[in-house]
This record gives structure tokens, C-alpha cells and sequence, in this order.
């Protein structure tokens, strides 16, 4: 058994934009992050989504501290993830903060939560912890709800958005 020791050094600074770059090597889903606060629908779309354990079933997104969904999520309340599918790049540029004029977007409800009608897949959860992390604050939510239907995902990588190839059998 060996013991392993913490390095001591100072890491080296590490560029900003290259950081960015790397970390957009990773394929990700892509995600539009729905809760109700005040009486209005809110949503953003989000790549940083990710299972966090199966027992319990926890998932956890992370979220800017300046973006405007950062205040409206606390402890107990529920947000709402929409998988999109590879035809929903426009739901996620709409919610990116790119909005579309004149686009109406259609929510279904489960668990008092707001969710994207025809999404890949549907998740409620209720928030039952919160890291702040860096210049981001981790939501960990206990999941109260989830559905899918078949399709592809709609892909985030290297900046761009993408579809997963047909894989031949």
C-alpha cells in the first residue's frame, strides 16, 4: 500500500480560453434547465448536466453565479431538465439567450414544474444540495420524475452544435 502525498507547488495559471477550449473536447447533451419562479416560466439551456448516483437517483446541474437561473434556484425548490433532440437546436438557441421573435414555447407540467413538450427526455428534480464551485454553484436534486421517448440527442462539442452518426449494424 502505498501513500500518496499533496503537492506543495503552486499550480501554474492556467489560460481562461484555453481551459474553455479543452473542456469543449467533451461531446455533451444538450439541456434547457426549466423552473417557476414568481409565477413565470424561466429556462436556460445548459450542457453541464450529469447523473450523480442511482440510490438515490441524484442529478446535479451547474449553474453561473451571474447567470439569472443562479438566484431563482435554492434549497427544496424543483427545476425541470428537457433532453432536445438533434430537430431542437432552435429551443436551444431560443433559451441560450438568442431568442426568437415570435417563438412560443410549449411546456408540459409534472410535479409543479415547468418542462419543454416533445423533448428526448423529461426530468423533475428537487434540489437537496448546492456546492458553489468556482464562479459556478452545483444543484444537486433527488429526482422526482422522468420519462423518454425514443430519438437522437441533440449534441454540444467544440463550440458547436452536432448529431450523432448513424452506427451501422
Amino acid at each position: 500500500m502505498s501513500k500518496q502525498t499533496a503537492m506543495t507547488s503552486t499550480p501554474q495559471a492556467i489560460d481562461a480560453r484555453l481551459f474553455r477550449t479543452t473542456m469543449g473536447c467533451f461531446a455533451t447533451g444538450v439541456t434547457v434547465i426549466t423552473t417557476v419562479h414568481e409565477g413565470q416560466i424561466h429556462g436556460m439551456t445548459a450542457n453541464a448536466f450529469l447523473s450523480v448516483s442511482l440510490d438515490p437517483p441524484l442529478v446535479l446541474v451547474s449553474i453561473g453565479c451571474h447567470a439569472r437561473m443562479h438566484g431563482m434556484l435554492a434549497l427544496g425548490r424543483r427545476y425541470g431538465v428537457s433532453k432536445l433532440s438533434e430537430d431542437q437546436e432552435y429551443i436551444s438557441r431560443h433559451f441560450s439567450g438568442k431568442t426568437i421573435p415570435d417563438f412560443q414555447p410549449s411546456f408540459i407540467w409534472q410535479s409543479d414544474t415547468p418542462l419543454l413538450a416533445n423533448a428526448l427526455a423529461h426530468i423533475v428534480a428537487r434540489i437537496i444540495d448546492v456546492h458553489p464551485a468556482g464562479d459556478h454553484t452545483l444543484f444537486i436534486g433527488l429526482v422526482e420524475y422522468l420519462n423518454y421517448r425514443e430519438g437522437r440527442p441533440l449534441l454540444f462539442f467544440r463550440g458547436q452544435y452536432g448529431k450523432m452518426a448513424a452506427v451501422s449494424s
